[in-house]
């Protein structure tokens, strides 16, 4: 049986995620601390005692996503032995998670990535005002169209191709608010204005994605011991040189992570393991196929559920 590890993206977090991992699993409570000398802040204290608004910023969130998701690999290594795996995946940030869960990035170099990558990113968003809308009942061609009707020479493009019909678009605020307008008018149930920072995953991005590319430049990256499910292409990356550019082009393209886990599963795939907090990707994935396996470790009493399949 053939399964793959997933990690979440910025939205998973909670104040409170983690501890319980770390309270009872040294594996865990070592990263964290590591996690706190290698930014020299103490983004511990943000995961544990919050307050909301502040792990909710992007440049907070980022790198205490990715801790907690690997807390979490760290546990199961400890408890599940061996620990096998055919491949990874992870959306948006998670992807970063990814590529340490495959020995194609350290640590320490992910923690400092995806710092950057969030203040980038926040830095990118108050530039001019803008947002994201989930379309529910909508696929990429209807999404796509409602873009085109609502940008009116503005940003509005596809952002996230989440599940079977859950598409995210981005854009400027005002092209947004049109977009929710007209979205009924194109056949889409819903549209829901999302609580975020700005229009991630488009070409808002640019100045984002410029910054982060010299920082990918610096930074070594390995062949990966597994594939890892890039979220540009939807396609298995296997080799260190490809993985830059891909991690930069992100930032301005969708993240086709329904079409990640259709490919997943037609590789053999058989199991899905979520690795982080929340279960949201658990979700996308039941939305989007069928006959797989999915399991969540996001608190310490999940760890028993995890080595009772193997």
């Amino acid at each position: 049986m053939a399964r793959a590890l997933v990690f979440p993206g910025q939205g998973a977090q909670y104040v409170g995620m983690g501890m319980e991992l770390a309270e009872k699993h040294p594996v865990a409570r070592a990263l964290l601390d590591q996690a706190d000398r290698v930014l020299n802040m103490a983004l511990s204290d943000y995961i544990a005692n919050g307050p909301e608004d502040e792990l909710t910023r992007t440049d907070i969130s980022q790198p205490a996503i990715l801790v907690v998701s690997l807390m979490a690999l760290e546990v199961l290594r400890t408890t599940v032995k061996p620990l096998d795996f055919a491949a990874v995946a992870g959306l948006s940030l998670g992807e970063y998670t990814a590529l340490v869960a495959a020995g194609a990035l350290d640590f320490a170099d992910a923690l400092k990535l995806v710092r950057l990558r969030g203040q980038a990113m926040q830095a990118a968003a108050e530039v001019e005002p803008s947002g994201m809308v989930a379309l529910i009942g909508a696929d990429e061609a209807a999404a796509t169209k409602l873009c085109e009707a609502a940008a009116q020479g503005e940003v509005l493009q596809v952002a996230n191709l989440n599940s079977t019909g859950q598409v995210v678009i981005a854009g400027t605020k005002a092209a947004c608010e049109r977009a929710c307008a007209a979205a009924k008018d194109h056949g889409i149930r819903k549209a829901i204005a999302l609580a975020v920072a700005g229009a991630f995953h488009s070409e808002l991005m640019a100045p984002a994605a410029a910054r982060l590319r010299s920082a990918l430049a610096a930074t070594t990256f390995r062949d990966p011991r597994v594939p890892v499910y890039a979220n540009v292409t939807a396609k298995p990356v296997t080799k260190a040189a490809e993985i830059p550019a891909l991690l930069e082009a992100q930032l301005t393209r969708p993240v086709r992570w329904a079409a990640s886990v259709v490919a997943m599963q037609q590789s053999g795939i058989t199991q899905f393991w979520e690795l982080g907090p929340g279960k949201t990707l658990g979700g996308m994935i039941s939305r989007t196929i069928t006959g797989a396996e999915l399991k969540n470790l996001d608190k310490a009493g999940d760890v028993l559920g995890f080595v009772q399949v193997v």
